[in-house]
């Protein structure tokens, strides 16, 4: 069945980048121009998905309001002869795919958020993309996951290797490899210390599930940080019938934290056809007086 769903979890508090998240969703972060939860958008429509539900929390109305046409705006730059590009630009966002939006009314954690996306997906395989998680690359993170999906018909997981001191912030899993960038994965652990270590390699912002997961995610106690963790869900799934894992083309960048965002700012920055010239030479001018 060809995947045309997509769910974002953006219901996190974003405490780890406060006082910014105080008031402003973490999703509505710049990236030189565009907001990051616009990139994971614009990502899942270059894999092909035409629906997209994204899970928030109150507070998170910015997010609403982006995707949303902007009348008043819009009129102004229709009076500008100069700005018709961008008039263009901002009436394409609306444009992007069918974007629906429910509200996780407690923050009970990633698994929770997901299951809250059971009537929207149906009896459809569906993407994941974490509201956190900027994946900047020529070949769409999320298409790459999909095709795995459409090969070899299981659960597919976005995976890196993370380094050893960083793994137990993540999950880690137990993989096999296939060819390529495809592996085997039959057991993971959320949050592992040190002991409990199966590999370096871990879910990075990106995952496809089929409905299954639903039912799974019912019977799922609170884990790591007494939340319902998505892993510990998917963790059943990959021992009972297991998982393909996909060591994905492209940069991540970890929004929900602070280094993340500089990382992507600046990379993104000397990408930007608009200022990146300016901008590296910015930064040289910078690193000789440093």
């Amino acid at each position: 069945m060809k995947i045309t769903k997509a769910v974002i979890p953006a219901a996190g508090l974003g405490t780890r980048v406060l006082p910014a998240t105080k008031s402003m969703p973490k999703e509505m972060l710049p990236i030189v121009d565009k907001p990051a939860i616009q990139y994971i958008v614009e990502e899942a429509v270059q894999s092909g998905i035409t629906d997209i539900l994204i899970i928030a929390n109150r507070g998170k109305g910015l997010i609403e309001d982006h995707f949303d046409r902007a009348p008043e705006l819009e009129q102004k730059l229709t009076g500008s002869a100069d700005k018709q590009a961008i008039l263009e630009e901002v009436i394409s966002i609306s444009r992007l795919a069918n974007i629906y939006f429910v509200r996780q009314k407690e923050t009970k954690g990633l698994g929770h958020a997901v299951s809250c996306a059971r009537s929207f997906v149906g009896q459809e395989p569906f993407a994941v993309l974490y509201g956190d998680d900027v994946i900047i690359g020529d070949d769409p993170a999320c298409g790459q996951l999909i095709r795995a999906y459409e090969e070899f018909g299981k659960g597919v997981l976005g995976v890196k290797q993370v380094s050893p001191e960083a793994i137990t912030k993540y999950s880690s899993l137990k993989v096999d490899p296939i060819r390529g960038p495809y592996f085997h994965c039959t057991d993971m652990i959320e949050k592992p210390s040190p002991d409990q270590i199966l590999s370096l390699y871990s879910v990075l912002g990106r995952c496809v599930l089929t409905p299954e997961i639903f039912d799974i995610l019912d019977r799922t106690p609170p884990g790591a940080a007494g939340e319902i963790q998505l892993t510990d869900a998917m963790r059943s799934l990959a021992r009972s019938s297991g998982m393909i894992a996909v060591d994905f083309s492209g940069t991540r960048y970890d929004m929900g934290n602070k280094l993340g965002i500089l990382q992507a700012t600046v990379e993104v920055a000397l990408q930007h056809p608009q200022v990146g010239d300016d901008f590296r030479r910015y930064l040289k001018q910078l690193a000789q007086n440093l």
